[in-house]
């Protein structure tokens, strides 16, 4: 190595680290002279390491009513790790999982000027809060219409199944 070349990281050195600090250098490098760097709390984007580095883990409550199946009342539903009170969680997991690497937001309303066929299927309501992948969760459920019927059968086994 020459005396002109600056030495390479260790491979051991997170890229956090390394990132963090040529972004300091950079926003220091960028701001006049009597200015500071504290400009309040960075947005990033959720961590794969989950709640080590703050993130909420997945945890959802889900409330049915009147679903005529007798699967009425409110579970908890865990996901990494699987678990809960909720009757089948590792497959309620992996529904989840399967709709969003569809590139789909499992608790996202019906798009607002949908065209929804004019149909009933039922009394059935339920509500889910939580967290989801670092983002809050707060959807409801109900059997209103086509696409509201439509939506609640794609989260089945997370939801139960209803009553045809």
């Amino acid at each position: 190595m020459s005396p002109h070349q600056s030495p390479r990281p260790s491979s051991r050195v997170p890229a956090r680290l390394l990132l963090t600090a040529a972004a300091s250098v950079a926003l220091a490098a960028a701001l006049p002279g009597g200015a500071h760097a504290d400009t309040g709390p960075t947005r990033m984007p959720p961590s794969p390491f989950g709640v080590l580095d703050g993130v909420a883990p997945d945890q959802l409550t889900v409330s049915v009513t009147d679903s005529g199946t007798g699967n009425d009342g409110t579970v908890e539903l865990d996901c990494a790790p699987v678990g809960g009170s909720h009757p089948d969680p590792g497959a309620a997991c992996a529904r989840l999982d399967e709709i969003e690497a569809d590139g789909r937001d499992p608790f996202a309303p019906v798009p607002k000027g949908s065209f929804c066929t004019m149909q009933y299927g039922g009394d059935a309501t339920a509500h889910i809060t939580g967290t989801w992948h670092g983002r809050p969760v707060d959807a409801t459920y109900r059997l209103s219409d086509g696409c509201e019927i439509s939506r609640w059968r794609q989260l089945v086994p997370v939801l139960p199944a209803t009553a045809p």
